[in-house]
Protein backbone atom coordinates (compact mmCIF):
# COMPACT_ATOMS: atom_id res chain seq x y z
CA UNK A 1 0.00 0.00 0.00
CA UNK A 2 1.13 3.86 -0.50
CA UNK A 3 1.74 6.50 1.54
CA UNK A 4 -0.77 8.79 1.22
CA UNK A 5 0.73 12.32 -1.18
CA UNK A 6 1.00 15.06 0.32
CA UNK A 7 0.22 18.41 -1.33
CA UNK A 8 2.18 21.38 -0.71
CA UNK A 9 -0.56 24.50 -0.34
CA UNK A 10 0.57 28.39 -0.22
CA UNK A 11 -1.54 30.29 2.03
CA UNK A 12 -2.29 34.37 2.06
CA UNK A 13 -3.98 35.59 5.72
CA UNK A 14 -4.07 38.05 8.10
CA UNK A 15 -3.47 37.26 12.04
CA UNK A 16 -5.87 38.49 14.22
CA UNK A 17 -3.35 41.48 15.08
CA UNK A 18 -4.12 42.47 11.65
CA UNK A 19 -0.46 41.76 9.64
CA UNK A 20 0.01 40.17 6.72
CA UNK A 21 1.50 37.09 5.92
CA UNK A 22 2.38 36.13 2.58
CA UNK A 23 3.32 32.98 0.93
CA UNK A 24 3.10 30.78 4.13
CA UNK A 25 3.62 26.88 2.77
CA UNK A 26 1.51 23.92 4.39
CA UNK A 27 1.70 20.40 3.70
CA UNK A 28 -1.52 18.57 3.52
CA UNK A 29 -3.04 15.33 2.03
CA UNK A 30 -5.93 17.87 0.83
CA UNK A 31 -7.02 21.58 1.60
CA UNK A 32 -8.64 21.11 4.36
CA UNK A 33 -6.51 19.31 6.17
CA UNK A 34 -3.51 22.29 5.16
CA UNK A 35 -6.27 24.80 6.32
CA UNK A 36 -6.88 22.79 9.99
CA UNK A 37 -3.19 23.25 10.03
CA UNK A 38 -2.95 26.49 9.30
CA UNK A 39 -5.60 27.69 11.66
CA UNK A 40 -3.67 25.15 14.32
CA UNK A 41 -0.99 27.55 14.10
CA UNK A 42 -2.40 30.99 13.49
CA UNK A 43 -5.59 30.74 15.75
CA UNK A 44 -8.46 33.22 14.38
CA UNK A 45 -6.78 34.17 11.43
CA UNK A 46 -8.45 35.23 8.10
CA UNK A 47 -7.46 33.28 4.91
CA UNK A 48 -7.23 36.32 1.88
CA UNK A 49 -5.75 33.27 -0.17
CA UNK A 50 -5.02 30.07 -0.86
CA UNK A 51 -3.31 28.30 -4.06
CA UNK A 52 -1.96 24.32 -4.58
CA UNK A 53 1.95 25.27 -5.01
CA UNK A 54 3.34 22.51 -7.17
CA UNK A 55 6.07 20.71 -5.17
CA UNK A 56 9.32 19.61 -6.39
CA UNK A 57 8.74 16.34 -7.61
CA UNK A 58 11.04 13.92 -9.90
CA UNK A 59 13.30 16.12 -12.23
CA UNK A 60 12.96 14.91 -16.08
CA UNK A 61 16.33 14.75 -16.63
CA UNK A 62 19.16 13.67 -14.45
CA UNK A 63 22.27 15.67 -14.10
CA UNK A 64 25.29 14.15 -13.78
CA UNK A 65 28.52 14.84 -11.61
CA UNK A 66 30.10 16.37 -15.02
CA UNK A 67 27.68 18.43 -16.29
CA UNK A 68 28.27 20.15 -12.98
CA UNK A 69 31.21 20.76 -13.26
CA UNK A 70 31.17 22.13 -16.66
CA UNK A 71 28.23 24.64 -15.42
CA UNK A 72 31.03 25.53 -12.65
CA UNK A 73 34.17 26.31 -14.83
CA UNK A 74 32.70 27.94 -17.29
CA UNK A 75 33.25 31.64 -17.36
Amino acid sequence: MHAPMNMKYGFRIRTRSGAIVDNLLIFGRDEPEAERKLRQMYMGCEILEMRNVASGGVRGVPVSYEDVVDLISRR
